[in-house]
């Protein structure tokens, strides 16, 4: 996380052209596009396409700006990424938790709204990957996309907005001097609120799904099926991925490998048969990594660009930041954008980022600018695929499974635009605008 703040300050100090931002563009265009045309194609070639673009960036800041720092702290926040996602992948895969047959709507939203409060404990990754399978089974007569996006927007998105350890902007926030509770007990009514709107959103779309059912389907568990959880000794493995976010690189990096290495490779036939009944491989992990060293590398110029030119922009109020920061955030890395925002901020005020005294005082005498910074950068991470690390995991693993998940645009105009953004405007007139009332 400190190599983002690295990384925007080296960035920024480079005249980005704004032509070298075409290869990020292009890949979130192939994203976007090649799937729809030839699926076979992108399945065999994505990774060649992600690293070939991301290649360009690189040259470019290496033999043409002959500056391979912005480059070294891209590329050590990527591991960071990586170790994180992949150790709580792994770990995750070795915990079985067997659901009570056909799930009812209300139980559906009780689960998503139980996963939201995890959170904020094991961050919005790690309770992503723990409970996405569960997830599956339990919805697995009537699965369909609506059941993956709304999973993502929830769990892997806004249910985030608590604590540092929800999502990585805040913890950066914390890492510059942001009390560890102050978004709790800030941004908790438009957590709540945000929630609420789009599990209400859900439970329409799912009680008319449960209703196509054939009726021998719409009887509810039997009290004789219970929830059973398997694999709990890989808590343990859990719990220090959790201690190792806190630790300084390499120590962070090489705790978290260590121990998925360690849950992996336990020898019991129980363990073993646990990941066996996840139907666990390597290939979601496999496709996340080869996309994000492309995204990680191309969007290195996008964001020293924004870094140089966001004060110009005329943001200076809570509405114009939370949409600001939220709409980057759908697209490029949440953490630099929040630390980029939040820099632009501070500086109206003659604060500076850098300085941890700064960052408390703007945390006081500014609460609505801070908490409209750090809502938009974890509310819409939503909004796309690459919006934040777990989407893409989400929709992989749904893929493993045979579930028609929607391509990239029609997550963004079928799902995210008409979804989120009324829920969004209702944030925005409820906690920012001039007649906001919390």
């Amino acid at each position: 996380m400190l190599s983002s703040i690295m990384l925007a300050t080296a960035a920024a100090e480079l005249t980005i052209p704004p032509l070298l931002i075409l290869p990020f563009i292009l890949l979130l265009l192939s994203i976007a596009i090649i799937p729809l045309i030839s699926p076979g194609w992108w399945g065999k070639f994505y990774s060649y396409v992600s690293v070939g673009l991301g290649a360009i960036t690189l040259c470019y800041y290496l033999f043409v700006f002959k500056a391979p720092t912005p480059i070294l702290h891209v590329l050590h926040e990527y591991i960071s990424f990586i170790a994180l996602i992949g150790s709580l992948f792994v770990v995750s895969g070795g915990i079985h938790i067997s659901t009570r047959g056909q799930a009812l709507p209300w139980m559906n939203c009780a689960f998503l709204l139980v996963g939201s409060v995890l959170s904020n404990i094991v961050g919005t990754t790690g309770a992503s990957m723990l409970l996405i399978r569960p997830w599956i089974r339990m919805n697995k007569r009537r699965i369909s996309g609506f059941h993956i996006i709304f999973f993502i927007f929830i769990i892997s998105n806004i249910s985030g907005a608590l604590t540092p350890i929800g999502d990585p902007p805040l913890f950066l926030g914390f890492l510059r001097g942001v009390s560890f509770w102050w978004t709790l007990g800030h941004c908790w009514v438009g957590w709540l609120v945000a929630i609420l709107l789009v599990l209400a959103i859900f439970f329409v779309l799912d009680m008319r799904s449960y209703r196509k059912l054939p009726a021998e389907f719409h009887t509810p568990p039997s009290p004789d099926e219970k929830i059973k959880v398997s694999g709990l000794f890989n808590l343990v493995f859990l719990l220090i991925i959790l201690v190792a976010v806190f630790m300084p690189t390499p120590y962070r990096e090489i705790l978290m490998v260590l121990a998925s290495v360690g849950s992996y490779f336990i020898t019991s036939k129980k363990a073993q048969k646990i990941y066996h009944d996840n139907e666990f491989n390597f290939h979601p992990i496999k496709e996340v990594a080869w996309l994000f060293i492309g995204i990680f590398l191309t969007m290195t110029p996008a964001l020293a660009y924004l870094g140089t030119h966001a004060g110009s922009f005329g943001i200076d109020n809570p509405v114009k930041f939370f949409w600001a920061t939220g709409a980057l955030s759908g697209f490029l890395d949440n953490a630099p954008t929040y630390l980029t925002f939040l820099a632009t901020a501070m500086g109206l005020e003659g604060l500076d980022v850098s300085v941890k005294t700064d960052v408390v005082q703007f945390m006081n005498s500014c609460p609505a600018f801070l908490k409209a910074i750090s809502m938009g950068a974890v509310f819409f991470g939503a909004m796309t695929y690459i919006g934040n690390g777990p989407n893409f995991m989400v929709k992989s693993i749904a893929d493993q499974a045979h579930i028609k998940t929607p391509t990239f645009f029609g997550y963004l105009f079928k799902y995210s635009i008409p979804v989120l953004i009324p829920v969004f405007i209702v944030i925005t007139i409820l906690f920012f605008s001039s007649r906001a009332i919390f």
